[in-house]
C-alpha cells in the first residue's frame, strides 16, 4: 500500500529535522513524506529539505485547515492509498503509526484518532484546551453518538475514499472536531488507538485564550451547519 506523512508545519524550525528523522527510524513499512509549509518566516522549509523531505512552499498563509488539505491533495494526486497526519511541532510520537494505520490496513476502521486519553499517558495538554477537548467530546457524542476522547488531536490516518474527500471538501480553521462530524455523516468507520504524546519541546503554540473562545464559538456553529447538509453537502430543506 502507499502511504503518506502529512506533516502541516508553520515555523517549526526547531522541530522539524527530528521529528523526520523520528518518522524514518520508527516507521517499519515503506512510506513517503511530505511538509506542508504554510509561509513560515523562519527557516522551517530549508530544514525540511535538508533531511530529504518533500516540500510544498504554500505562497501565503492558509492557517491548519488549508495546510493540510494541500497534504490530502498532494495524497490523492498521487494515488495513495493511507494519509497519515503528524503536527510539525513534534508533539506526535511516530512509534504509535504502526497502531493508527493497522485498523485501516486490517479494514476495520476508515478514519483512525490518536488519542492521549485512552490511557491518559504522557504530555495530557494544557488546562485550558483540556476544557475544549471535553465539550467537543460532548458536543460530538449528543450529536453523532459517536465518542471520541481526544476530538482536537491531529494525529490520525484515513483510508483512500477519505483522502479523496478531503481532497476536495475541508474546513479552514480549526479542522479536527467538524471533519469527525463530516465523517459521521457521511458514513464512515471511525475508531481511536491510545497514543502518549509529547510536550513541544521548540516554537509557540498559536492557540491563546480568545482563540480558544473563537475556536468553541465557530467550530460549534460550523458543526451545528454540518449536520443540516446531506451527504452531498447541500442544506436539507433550503439552498447550498
Amino acid at each position: 500500500m502507499k502511504i503518506l506523512v502529512i506533516v502541516p508545519a508553520y515555523n517549526e524550525a526547531d522541530n522539524i529535522q527530528n521529528l523526520i528523522m523520528s518518522l524514518r527510524h520508527e516507521i517499519e513499512v515503506e512510506f513517503d513524506i511530505v511538509v506542508i509549509n504554510d509561509c513560515s518566516t523562519d527557516s522551517t522549509s530549508n530544514a525540511a529539505f535538508e533531511v530529504g523531505a518533500n516540500v510544498i512552499d504554500l505562497p501565503c498563509n492558509l492557517g491548519i485547515g488549508g495546510a493540510v488539505q494541500t497534504g490530502y491533495k498532494y495524497a490523492y494526486k498521487h494515488n495513495y492509498d493511507i494519509a497519515i497526519q503528524v503536527d510539525g511541532d513534534g508533539q506526535h510520537n511516530p512509534k504509535f503509526i504502526k497502531d493508527l494505520i493497522e485498523p485501516i490496513i486490517l479494514k476495520k476502521a476508515d478514519f483512525v484518532i490518536g488519542s492521549r486519553f485512552l490511557e491518559r499517558e504522557g504530555f495530557q495538554s494544557s488546562a485550558l484546551r483540556r476544557i475544549g477537548i471535553v465539550y467537543f467530546s460532548k458536543i460530538i457524542y449528543l450529536l453523532t453518538k459517536q465518542k471520541v476522547t481526544d476530538p482536537t488531536s491531529g494525529f490520525r490516518a484515513c483510508n483512500a475514499s477519505i483522502i479523496k474527500m478531503f481532497a476536495n471538501s475541508y474546513p479552514i480553521d480549526y479542522p479536527e472536531p467538524e471533519t469527525i462530524v463530516f465523517l459521521k455523516r457521511n458514513e464512515f468507520t471511525i475508531k481511536e488507538i491510545p497514543v502518549v504524546m509529547e510536550e513541544r519541546v521548540g516554537g509557540v503554540s498559536s492557540i491563546n485564550l480568545l482563540k480558544s473562545v473563537y475556536y468553541m464559538v465557530k467550530v460549534s456553529i460550523a458543526i451545528l451547519i454540518d449536520l443540516m447538509r446531506d451527504r452531498k453537502g447541500v442544506i436539507k430543506n433550503g439552498s447550498v
